[in-house]
């Protein structure tokens, strides 16, 4: 056994010389202790892989649920799945705010995450301690935010958030095994919905109906795949006429609220085509509106400080803020293009999740796979981490196999028909 119970409403009888007193039979007597009646009566003793002693007390009349809990300390030990009681009894919020602290990824992921758990997780999981976490609260849990509406990919992300934790919690000994990891577990549902890329007058109205100052935004996002930072982080080093070649190096987010400049997203830098017609409209935007030096910090609000030369600013010349943009251009843009309904009175816009910039990134794919492009370098243009997951996104937009087929079998026919060679002609031969 790891250790042993200890009876602590009794006590072994001692002599003037601080040795046992035996009884009759040769074994030492047991007294009433000071303790006798009082309190718990075992305590269950033992000590843990880190040479500290433990312990967890019982009533009395339990001495068996004593020693079998002993028992399972023991056969955990051997199993190399030993949890220490006080760690197991932090709390899933204690232990996420340790956790977020030691992250190592930028300021802005760390804030996006402590704000998922904040919100979705903390109510609902916050006060559970780590080692009372099993399956069926992590079901619980997922439900709770189905029904919540919290469901799709954000729904997803903030499963993986929550998974992760919870790993990090078993690599630290403070549960044994992961809830998530379980059968019976599955991460929030997403519907099956097939991307359906805007068309290029849809693409037009809503370039139109954007502030003129910000209309070649359009031309860029459209034209060369920028995401929104990216096209707003756009400098004039980045351009290189010459060469047709538009190099994406930074964008401007938000961190904590404030502007800063950073790399692509997964730090992605890369090279794109720049057309001659998205060329000839930057060239007449600044030609317009000169490029503007704005000073940034990089990565975080205390970073160094940096200065670009950004092709788009606000009218007061500065970095232009995404939420400010989205409410007060876009979303008027997509209003003016017949996209979403006009904004009632004191009310904001409707949600347009699905019809904001981004839109003119999938619109740049569909536009590259149609004309035959390759999912290789349509990934590397748009700065995806893998092909993979541009092929997940994009893949119903490819021509077809059976229109190939189709085509192929038409080509060939039609060959017979005009008398050049077809199957009967290659038989014969």
């Amino acid at each position: 056994m790891a250790g042993h119970i200890q009876d602590r409403w009794y006590k072994t009888e001692t002599d003037d010389k601080g040795k046992p007193v035996l009884d009759a039979k040769g074994k030492p007597r047991r007294v009433r202790s000071d303790r006798y009646g009082k309190g718990m009566r075992y305590r269950a003793r033992y000590i843990g892989p880190d040479g500290s002693e433990k312990n967890k007390s019982f009533p009395d009349g339990q001495k068996r649920l004593a020693e079998t809990w002993l028992s399972n300390i023991e056969a955990d030990m051997s199993r190399g799945q030993y949890i220490d009681p006080a760690a197991g009894r932090l709390t899933f919020r204690q232990y996420a705010e340790k956790w977020l602290a030691t992250q190592t990824t930028n300021v802005s992921t760390r804030d996006m995450v402590e704000m998922r758990l904040r919100r979705h997780a903390f109510p609902y999981l916050g006060s559970r301690p780590l080692g009372s976490f099993q399956p069926g609260h992590i079901r619980d849990w997922v439900h709770t935010l189905e029904q919540a509406g919290v469901a799709g990919s954000y729904g997803r992300t903030i499963y993986a958030n929550v998974r992760a934790l919870l790993s990090a919690a078993v690599d630290d000994g403070h549960l044994s095994r992961n809830p998530c990891d379980a059968g019976t577990v599955r991460a929030p549902s997403i519907e099956a919905k097939r991307l359906v890329p805007w068309s290029a007058e849809r693409v037009l109205a809503v370039r139109a109906g954007l502030p003129e100052i910000f209309r070649t935004m359009v031309d860029l996002a459209a034209g060369c795949g920028l995401r929104q930072g990216e096209v707003f982080g756009t400098a004039v080093d980045a351009l290189d006429f010459e060469a047709e070649t538009l190099r994406v190096v930074r964008q401007v987010k938000l961190v904590r609220g404030k502007p800063v400049f950073a790399p692509p997203k997964c730090d992605k830098l890369r090279d794109v085509p720049l057309p001659r017609s998205v060329a000839d409209a930057v060239r007449a935007h600044t030609d317009t509106h000169k490029p503007t030096a704005v000073t940034l910090p990089w990565l975080k609000p205390d970073g160094p400080l940096v200065t670009h030369r950004l092709i788009f600013t606000t009218p007061s010349r500065t970095a232009v803020r995404r939420e400010n943009f989205n409410v007060d251009a876009w979303k008027p843009a997509l209003v003016a293009a017949g996209v979403i309904p006009a904004r009632e009175r004191g009310k904001r816009h409707v949600s347009a999740r699905e019809h904001g910039m981004h839109a003119l990134r999938h619109f740049y794919a569909s536009v590259l796979l149609d004309a035959g492009e390759s999912i290789r370098a349509v990934s590397e243009y748009l700065g995806h981490a893998d092909p993979a997951l541009t092929l997940r996104v994009y893949a119903h937009l490819m021509p077809s196999s059976q229109t190939r087929t189709r085509l192929a079998v038409d080509r060939l026919f039609r060959g017979a028909d005009q008398g050049e060679d077809g199957p009967e002609t290659a038989q014969a031969a």
